[in-house]
């Protein structure tokens, strides 16, 4: 009786060590799957940011696009980053942008 138990004992070592590398290798299997979700997932959040950042300044633009049609907002700009004024205006100036280009 002796070999019998030491040849069933090593079948069930062989299937143990079996059992235990299907084991491994699809647990590694998950694991990267995980990782390459959690990247794709990090991407895809990463691209809605951008969408949501570029609808954003579409949306902007167009309203600059409406905008330029209209005669005070043509008039505005030009006061603000031109710095034109009308024919009987003065210009004035607080003197803290020379203060800032001498420095």
């Amino acid at each position: 009786m002796q070999p019998r138990r030491q040849r069933r004992r090593w079948r069930l070592s062989w299937f143990s060590i079996v059992l235990i590398l299907i084991i491994v290798y699809f647990s590694s299997i998950f694991i990267s799957q995980q990782g390459q979700l959690h990247h794709l997932a990090e991407d895809q959040a990463a691209a809605e940011a951008r969408l949501a950042a570029a609808q954003q300044e579409n949306e902007q633009l167009r309203q600059e696009k409406d905008n330029l049609g209209k005669l005070d907002y043509i008039e505005k700009l030009a006061r603000e980053e031109l710095g034109m004024t009308r024919r009987d205006e003065l210009p004035y100036s607080t003197g803290s942008a020379q203060a800032a280009g001498k420095h």
